[in-house]
């Protein structure tokens, strides 16, 4: 029997990015990377595990702030290079600036415009 994280293709570090959509409103929330332990993880506990490249560890999504993302669904693409998870956001934030989402940015007439307000200040969550 194959075993099904080896049909993903892992980079030359033994990364895949990982895509964590909002599983009701189909906002992309954020982007990460998953080794495969924390992709493995994610399944057998039902929730967003990644790997974090400058801490070299896993990281559970939300062990410090309490912004859970509960897995709903997860897929891969068909060049199996790219996982995407629809999550349920706890607390509706997903980045580190207090957003809902790390892609608050827009470009706008040249450059880059900040759309979205923080929910709540970084400072108070971390």
């Amino acid at each position: 029997m194959s075993n099904w994280l080896d049909a993903v293709k892992w980079d030359e570090d033994g990364l895949v990015p990982a895509i964590a959509q909002d599983h009701k409103t189909g906002r992309i929330l954020m982007m990460a990377w998953m080794n495969r332990e924390a992709l493995e993880l994610t399944t057998a506990e039902n929730r967003a595990i990644y790997y974090s490249r400058s801490r070299k560890k896993l990281w559970r999504k939300g062990e410090e702030s309490g912004h859970v993302q509960k897995l709903h669904e997860l897929r891969l693409d068909c060049d199996a290079d790219v996982i995407v998870m629809q999550v349920e956001q706890i607390g509706g934030i997903a980045c580190h600036t207090g957003r809902e989402s790390c892609f608050y940015r827009v470009w706008q007439d040249g450059e880059w415009v900040t759309t979205d307000a923080v929910i709540k200040d970084p400072k108070e969550i971390y």
